[in-house]
């Protein structure tokens, strides 16, 4: 096939890539350049948090692609002012910064920890701890934040000012919580490192000891937030309000797009100069998130997916093949009792359904749009493999 002949002698083989040309889709079903249909149960990673090419949101991005496509942000524009507004509005939150990325997002977090500490108590207090089997991104900083020694090879010197704690470990954690600390960073569930959700009074009691110390709490967002597990983020079913969220993802709809939101503590200190993105808030990017936001904020959104993510746990329970599923809402992992999750992976690559894996499980970020239909097709794929 001709895509894949000259993405192999060309890009950089920086990924493990399944060997499939996408074409087009269409909500949770995508097609590749040879016809085959394909269920997607990974939406981009789940970025694609309305489907493949949803009308709203399509028409939206077309329209300001055809209104103005770029300006930097020497200059204002009414859609990224309006995606501004929303997010704040909806999550609470005093300020955002936009970027391209979640490793975007969160390298503005520890930028943004660090300078609170600096303004506050002078130099010497910019330690960030991060959870051990965490995920913060691929830039030098965020590979550093990573709590994972998989990602610490090959690229040395990291940036120093990380110390990891071992997650639902309150003591390990306060041990380590000494006079150069500045921020706790975390996942409130560890996508990458297997879909992991933290304990709700381990975070709560993470939230108290850094208020009481006055250590920012960063809460990384970027797949867990915008619907993903059945709130606009996560946190909220954890019962705590971080003074740094970022997020990713599923914000753009598909288009790539960072934020970096601030609490009332925290929105003043980067000032003009301190921070930038050429191409963050993008307005065509910024278009696709207003649309992405305009759709999850619908009444009962929210609760559908709640409702989707609990269907596919009470099929998946039934299989002998399961032995263990996590997650929350629409993030689901799935541990196997015998078979390998790459190979499962595999196997329904081949049958037509799309999947991730996160360690050692099978991991699951369907579209938030998703219909019944849609997943019925592709549970019953999945449950043909498991079963056989």
């Amino acid at each position: 096939m001709k895509t894949i002949e000259l993405s192999e002698q060309y890009l950089m083989k920086t990924y493990g890539r399944q060997p499939i040309a996408m074409s087009k889709g269409s909500r949770g079903v995508c097609i590749a350049e040879d016809g085959k249909t394909y269920i997607d149960f990974g939406s981009g990673i789940g970025t694609n948090s309305l489907g493949y090419c949803d009308a709203d949101w399509a028409d939206a991005v077309c329209a300001q692609v055809r209104a103005i496509q770029h300006t930097s942000n020497y200059y204002y524009t009414a859609v990224q002012s309006q995606l501004a507004q929303q997010l704040c509005t909806i999550t609470g939150y005093s300020r955002v910064f936009f970027g391209n990325s979640g490793a975007e997002a969160n390298e503005c977090a520890i930028k943004l920890a660090r300078k609170y500490s600096f303004d506050r108590y002078g130099q010497g207090r910019g330690t960030v701890i991060t959870l051990k089997n965490g995920f913060h991104g691929r830039t030098m900083t965020t590979l550093a934040a990573t709590g994972q020694d998989v990602f610490h090879n090959y690229f040395f010197p990291f940036p120093e000012g990380f110390v990891y704690a071992e997650a639902n470990d309150l003591a390990d954690l306060q041990a380590k919580l000494d006079d150069t600390v500045c921020a706790v960073m975390v996942e409130m569930i560890q996508g990458e490192g297997g879909v992991n959700v933290l304990d709700a009074s381990y975070v709560q009691a993470v939230a108290q000891l850094c208020a009481e110390k006055d250590i920012l709490l960063i809460a990384d967002e970027v797949q867990t937030g915008v619907g993903r597990t059945g709130s606009f983020l996560a946190s909220q079913q954890f019962g705590v309000t971080p003074d740094i969220t970022t997020l990713a993802k599923g914000l753009g709809g598909g288009l790539p797009i960072g934020a970096c939101l601030a609490g009332a503590k925290c929105a003043e200190v980067l000032g003009s100069g301190t921070h930038g993105s050429t191409f963050g808030g993008n307005p065509v990017v910024c278009a696709g998130a207003v649309a992405v936001l305009n759709r999850v904020t619908e009444p009962g959104f929210f609760e559908s997916v709640q409702e989707k993510g609990e269907y596919i746990r009470e099929v998946l329970e039934s299989c002998p093949e399961v032995e263990e599923i996590s997650g929350m809402g629409l993030m689901i992992g799935i541990r196997l009792k015998n078979m390998q999750a790459a190979d499962v992976l595999a196997a329904a690559r081949e049958a037509g359904l799309l999947v991730l894996t996160a360690k050692d499980k099978v991991r699951l970020l369907p579209p938030l749009t998703i219909s019944k239909e849609e997943l019925d097709a592709g549970l019953e794929i999945l449950l043909q493999i498991l079963n056989s």
